[in-house]
């Protein structure tokens, strides 16, 4: 059984007020034409990490690089979930999904 006392000292550092991080879906497009899809919680800093040739191995040596599509998804689970699906798409249905966006 926890006590109010113990919940306190569980809180007592600033972690208890971080907000949730709001997670975002982005595609990138490499120098071949190639899209790249991932999440972050943000997205300038990560698109950064991947110019300077650091983070994910398949952007290594592909730039420059460019932001094709970003959008807010919530949290991190969902997010995860959403670029699964995402990258198991064609060309053609990204393609379509970006689209989705830019006229909806």
């Amino acid at each position: 059984m926890t006590t109010d006392n113990q919940k306190s000292l569980k809180c007592s550092d600033q972690s208890c007020l971080k907000k949730p991080s709001i997670w975002y879906l982005y595609i990138v497009q490499t120098r071949y034409g190639h899209w790249y899809t991932g999440i972050t919680t943000n997205v300038e800093q990560r698109l950064a990490t991947h110019q300077a040739g650091n983070g994910a191995k398949n952007l290594k040596g592909k730039g420059p690089l460019l932001l094709i599509h970003q959008h807010s998804v919530g949290n991190k689970s969902a997010a995860s979930k959403l670029e699964y699906q995402v990258k198991k798409l064609s060309r053609a249905k990204k393609e379509a999904y970006v689209a989705s966006f830019k006229t909806g």
